[in-house]
């Protein structure tokens, strides 16, 4: 089968990683394949899931076209530098240009160790890999950008994790591609200013088209812009990442690395799940201060670039206002989405005080974050009111719904509930369903994790039969519920 690979980073970027091959697996099976993102990949979904396509998606045999490596970059993890990072489980075979004119990373996660390992074995086992699929699956459908899993495939090994033994498993990844903040701070560490400014070309002719070449304050406005986007995207369906280090942010403004990733169910912005952030670094409420330090550091390396008529001062103070435009940018781009949510039109100044007031309510009460929203569409509707239900102070619950009301004027309640319902999911990948679908996938039934996967394909509709998605998990479960990172 012809991929087309045309791998720009691998001609353009020497010295950003080393050239490596996927460790061939002993027996590999193909689990899952994304047909439909294999199609707009312009790949034949058929021969992908035939002999030849499983051998190129486990990595026992390396595509015509590709050249596969691994990618370097540093990071800070938790907030300590860590100057050389890279590609531990991970290589990149090599870009395709999809059926829309995009030109896409096709890599691999968990192909075995690479020269960045740094004692790690380098591979994956399915259920964190499923996790990623089916996770990547639903933010795709819920419209925010995201890396997405062309195909999941066992090894035929099994690999040791959390103190047992677990099938050895592999995602193919596609992404608009794998730039991130920490391969700039690798640039700047261990290189030159024209190491980062060929970095910064290639990222602003790949990501940025419409920044002037040369312009790179602008290059980082545009990047500070679209994670201001992103992460207001995540705070409006309850997701947590668990792990927003800086390799983990992509200058392409791509969600990335769903590791130790949940959702809320209760509102609560301390909420934790990730095993490895104990300090509750990035806990929920606390991922828009994190992208803000993660964009200050991306910021930093750029500043040899911004200074270059002498004048360092100057760029750091330019550099600064860019960086704090972000909670401006970040601010309005979640008011937006919490005002869809309620049904608003445009924008008054109350809004920002009947928004907080109903999250103080849904924190308080612990009400669910997802059918919270969904529940008050159906009161426009006339039907029964399932919010009240789960509510202590009704006196205080009747008093902003009838703010509420107010605010929304003369318009049609049942429009206003039908374009609520647009952007309210009914169904989210809830933390209890993706767990039961991991362990039985794990012990050898797919089935769960294919209705899963196909109820999150279709957040926005409600379907009979499918009422145990959409409710949240019972508190046993969530009580002391942790997520890990797969490594």
């Amino acid at each position: 089968m012809d991929w087309r690979f045309d791998n720009t980073y691998a001609r353009e970027l020497d010295g950003f990683y080393v050239p490596w091959d996927p460790a061939v697996p002993p027996a590999p099976r193909l689990v899952a394949l994304n047909t439909e993102l294999a199609a707009e990949l312009g790949l034949d979904p058929g021969v992908l899931a035939g002999e030849e396509g499983v051998a190129a998606l486990s990595g026992a045999v390396v595509p015509e076209g590709a050249t596969p490596l691994a990618q370097a970059y540093s990071g800070h993890q938790f907030g300590q530098l860590s100057p050389m990072l890279g590609d531990g489980r991970a290589v990149l075979l090599g870009e395709i240009v999809d059926r829309h004119g995009n030109r896409r990373d096709i890599a691999f996660k968990g192909s075995g160790r690479t020269q960045f390992s740094r004692g790690g074995d380098g591979k994956a086992v399915l259920g964190p890999v499923l996790r990623e699929y089916v996770v990547g699956e639903a933010m795709h459908a819920l419209g925010i950008p995201t890396t997405r899993a062309l195909a999941a495939a066992t090894t035929g090994e099994q690999v040791l994790r959390d103190g047992g033994v677990q099938p050895g498993a592999i995602l193919t990844r596609v992404a608009a591609s794998h730039l991130r903040v920490g391969t700039f701070q690798m640039a700047a560490h261990h290189g030159t200013v024209e190491h980062v400014r060929r970095l910064a070309d290639y990222a602003m002719a790949r990501h940025y088209p419409e920044v002037a070449p040369g312009d790179y304050a602008g290059f980082l406005s545009a990047v500070i812009a679209r994670q201001a986007e992103l992460i207001a995207s995540w705070m409006s369906i309850g997701f947590i990442h668990g792990v927003m280090n800086t390799d983990n942010m992509t200058i392409s403004g791509e969600t990335i690395d769903y590791g130790p990733c949940a959702f809320l169910d209760a509102y609560d912005e301390d909420q934790v799940f990730s095993s490895i952030d104990t300090g509750g670094r990035y806990r929920y409420g606390q991922q828009p201060p994190i992208a803000l330090w993660n964009l200050s550091r991306f910021a930093e390396t750029l500043l040899g670039l911004l200074a270059e008529d002498g004048d360092v001062d100057a760029a750091i103070a330019d550099a600064t206002e860019r960086v704090e435009a972000f909670v401006a940018a970040y601010d309005a781009a979640r008011a937006a989405r919490l005002r869809a949510k309620l049904g608003l039109a445009g924008a008054v100044e109350s809004d920002g005080v009947l928004i907080g007031d109903l999250l103080s309510m849904m924190a308080m009460n612990r009400l669910d974050f997802t059918s919270t929203f969904r529940g008050l569409a159906r009161v426009l509707r006339g039907e029964p009111d399932d919010v009240r239900e789960h509510v202590l102070d009704l006196a205080a619950y009747d008093a902003w719904q009838a703010r509420w009301r107010q605010r929304l004027g003369e318009t049609d309640r049942t429009a206003t509930a039908a374009a609520m319902d647009a952007v309210n999911p009914v169904y989210i990948p809830r933390n209890h369903l993706v767990e039961e679908a991991l362990a039985a996938a794990v012990d050898g039934d797919l089935a769960p994790f294919e209705q899963l996967l196909s109820v999150v394909r279709e957040p926005f509709t409600e379907r009979p039969g499918l009422d145990r998605y959409a409710e949240p998990a019972p508190a046993e479960f969530t009580t002391g519920y942790v997520t890990y990172c797969g490594t």
